[in-house]
């Protein structure tokens, strides 16, 4: 087990003038479960690939337990890799699939099978290592190829969006087998998705990435309640906060004709842009205070339902997430009225989008 320390990383790729990965600084401490999140082209997968030695490094150094792994080969530097394809050999068994790198290596046979009857029993796959791949459902390739990963009893885990190619029921109980066993081994982990439900419920801490630069770093509760800028704001959490810009006149701003008293330090600006997530709206009474929406959609989630609507029925207006409770969900393209709980309400820099 090892820390990994990425010190203003940088990746370039020929052609293009924008860095791929743009002097990333982040240390990850042993055994930590870290997840890399961000939407597609943001640098995630090759911050991993740099990491495994499978992405040359333009600038910066990438370190694992303290040593510069400038010059070292990806078979060298005692990570292992799951990815997001299977990639097992399909003449071979399961067993086989997972002892094979061990064979490589000059593992001699008795401790490559007690090393796989290990992982198999931790992952559950006893009963499974005489089948080839062809003979597993995907959820159980996937564990074969975690196995494989497991033997090695590497220093660092990079898995590079490892749940993707699985069904959404499969894709849960994965997602809560692979922390518990980052958990039970101890080793350091560095996870790279695109779905932010599976970073808010897997990580230790996470990292959000957009366009190659580090948003912000921190475990999943704070970044949802302390988003550093509006991306963050706007990636993590789902319904997406409501973002909108509004002046800020005598120390209130104007939310939908509800002023609303902002703190003395966020409240020196002219123009603010102001988040407000689906528990920051409440239903109430038609002759209490509040905004009147047109219900546009309710998405009926069993447990809770989430109505959208726009202020007045006005098109240009932002359209406001609110969450309810399952048994006063309204129809579509009625008319409800919201209120506003201040202390839900996230205040941004207009210009520059950082958190106030």
């Amino acid at each position: 087990m090892a820390s990994v320390f990425f010190d203003k990383t940088t990746r370039r790729y020929r052609g293009n003038d924008r860095s791929a990965v743009d002097a990333l600084t982040l240390d990850v401490p042993d055994g930590e479960f870290l997840v890399l999140v961000g939407p597609s082209g943001c640098g995630k997968s090759t911050t991993l690939r740099m990491l495994a030695g499978l992405e040359p490094v333009n600038g910066g150094r990438v370190l694992i337990d303290g040593h510069d792994q400038d010059g070292v080969r990806a078979r060298d530097r005692d990570v292992a890799m799951v990815f997001q394809s299977y990639a097992l050999y399909p003449n071979m068994t399961a067993e086989e699939n997972m002892a094979f790198a061990l064979r490589n290596a000059g593992v001699s046979k008795a401790d490559a099978h007690a090393r796989v009857a290990d992982a198999a029993k931790i992952l559950e796959l006893e009963p499974l290592l005489d089948r080839k791949p062809g003979q597993l459902s995907g959820g159980q390739r996937q564990r074969v190829a975690m196995g494989r990963a497991i033997v090695r009893q590497p220093k660092v885990f990079c898995m590079d969006e490892p749940l993707s190619n699985l069904d959404a029921k499969l894709r849960v109980s994965t997602r809560a087998q692979i922390a518990q066993l980052q958990r039970r081994l101890g080793v350091t982990t560095v996870y790279v998705t695109h779905d932010q439900v599976e970073a808010m419920t897997m990580g230790d801490r996470v990292a959000v990435l957009n366009e190659g630069v580090l948003q912000q770093v921190a475990p999943p509760q704070e970044l949802y309640d302390n988003p550093a800028n509006t991306f963050v704001a706007s990636f993590i959490g789902s319904p997406a906060i409501t973002l909108f810009d509004s002046a800020v006149t005598d120390g209130t701003v104007d939310i939908f004709g509800l002023a609303t008293a902002l703190p003395r330090e966020q409240a020196q600006a002219s123009t603010v842009t102001v988040g407000v997530r689906t528990e920051g709206w409440h239903l109430v009474g038609e002759g209490d205070e509040g905004v009147s929406i047109t219900v546009e959609l309710v998405e009926a989630l069993g447990a809770e339902s989430f109505v959208y609507g726009r202020p007045g029925g006005d098109p240009e207006a932002p359209r406001i997430a609110v969450r309810v409770d399952k048994r006063v969900a309204p129809a579509v393209g009625s008319q409800v009225r919201v209120a506003i709980d201040p202390q839900e309400i996230h205040v941004f820099d207009a210009e520059s989008g950082v958190r106030l």
